[in-house]
């Protein structure tokens, strides 16, 4: 749908940018903790994005999913939250621009919320730490039964909380997961170039628009 064609956005959801860093160092320290070498921060940019479960699961070595079992995993699972607890907040810092575009939104009076994959409780102590005077209608972590994104669940009941139709919410976020969840839940899907998986990878999920710096997106929330 093109910018002539769609309505004007009257809410925008952000995924939860900027914290590889932080949730590479508590996948490393928990696989250290169970005897599996750790990997470089890099890495970990092709496994994140779909909840902690599967990030360990990516994380172990060649095999070792099947050796581990389940409950190895729920182990380590456990032991990667219970770090990530800690370390939330080390590493992690807004993107440039995205302060101010918060501002932005805030001042056209359009709603906000955060959706993540990420624990609930740290994607709120995040939001809370950095964002505390943004006033955002919903903020919402992985929580036990909801779906994980691209499922639409979670977004669609925060598209209910905007009492607004998913057509007129633009959601932005930098990977495949966030364009698929978006284009799932039919709103206008907005990818972050600037996080770690690149324009490309964004335009070939089908992403509407995409966005090389932050303040880019309010062109698209008045379109």
């Amino acid at each position: 749908m093109s910018n002539e064609q769609r309505r004007p956005c009257a809410a925008i959801i952000f995924d939860l940018d900027g914290t590889l860093d932080d949730l590479a160092a508590a996948a490393n320290a928990a696989l250290r903790i169970f005897g599996y070498p750790p990997h470089p921060p890099a890495a970990y940019q092709r496994m994140v994005g779909n909840g902690v479960s599967t990030l360990i699961s990516r994380a172990l070595p060649a095999g070792e999913r099947e050796k581990v079992g389940e409950e190895g995993l729920v182990a380590l699972t456990r032991t990667m939250r219970g770090i990530y607890a800690d370390k939330a907040l080390q590493t992690t810092r807004p993107y440039p621009g995205v302060c101010e575009l918060l501002a932005v939104v805030r001042d056209m009076d359009i709603k906000s919320g955060v959706l993540s994959n990420k624990p609930d409780a740290e994607t709120r102590l995040i939001i809370s730490h950095f964002f505390s005077d943004h006033p955002f209608t919903a903020v919402q972590g992985a929580l036990p039964d909801v779906p994980l994104k691209p499922d639409p669940t979670a977004a669609l009941s925060m598209a209910a909380a905007f009492a607004l139709p998913p057509a007129q919410i633009l959601y932005l976020g930098d990977s495949d997961v966030d364009i698929r969840t978006a284009k799932a839940a039919g709103m206008y899907a907005v990818g972050a170039a600037w996080g770690f998986r690149g324009k490309e990878e964004l335009l070939l999920s089908g992403a509407d628009a995409v966005c090389a710096e932050a303040l880019e997106v309010v062109k698209l929330l008045g379109a």
